[in-house]
């Protein structure tokens, strides 16, 4: 029997031996990165997980999400993982990355880590599952994409 390596325990599991890239060349005072740190990313740098396991956002939550984002900031980071020179993609934090752009802030902190597919869509479920609004239907396809993209049952 194989040994579970995060699900069902957690986000932070996953997150724990993270490694961080720390190469980025930003076009913000983010240069001087730390493994591990949070560097603000311009938000316009950052495109959706394409692993996302919601489907729906309800808009009432996300415009008062915005406004506090407008009023106090983001107060959790979100999660991202390097594409390329100033190209990063969204790894776990998409009501906060959509409420910020409503929002209309410039730049956004975020958690800059390596990750392969197989390990986004990992933290993505992850993520998703332990929130009680995620409905059966997309915990369930998200558990497909993991049987079949990832082998793993």
């Amino acid at each position: 029997m194989s040994k579970k390596r995060g699900l069902g325990r957690g986000l932070s599991a996953l997150l724990e031996h993270a490694e961080t890239d720390i190469t980025s060349n930003l076009r913000t005072d983010a240069v001087n990165q730390v493994v591990g740190g949070i560097a603000d990313l311009p938000i316009d740098s950052i495109e959706a997980n394409p692993f996302q396991p919601r489907s729906h956002f309800k808009k009432e939550p996300l415009i008062q999400l915005a406004e506090s984002i407008k009023n106090l900031g983001v107060i959790q980071p979100i999660t991202v993982r390097k594409l390329g020179r100033n190209q990063f993609q969204l790894i776990s934090g998409e009501r906060r990355f959509r409420a910020s752009q409503m929002a209309g802030i410039e730049t956004i902190p975020a958690y800059i880590r390596i990750a392969n597919d197989q390990t986004m869509l990992e933290i993505a479920l992850v993520e998703n599952i332990q929130r009680e609004d995620l409905n059966a239907i997309e915990v369930a396809l998200s558990f497909q994409r993991l049987i079949e993209e990832c082998d793993l049952t």
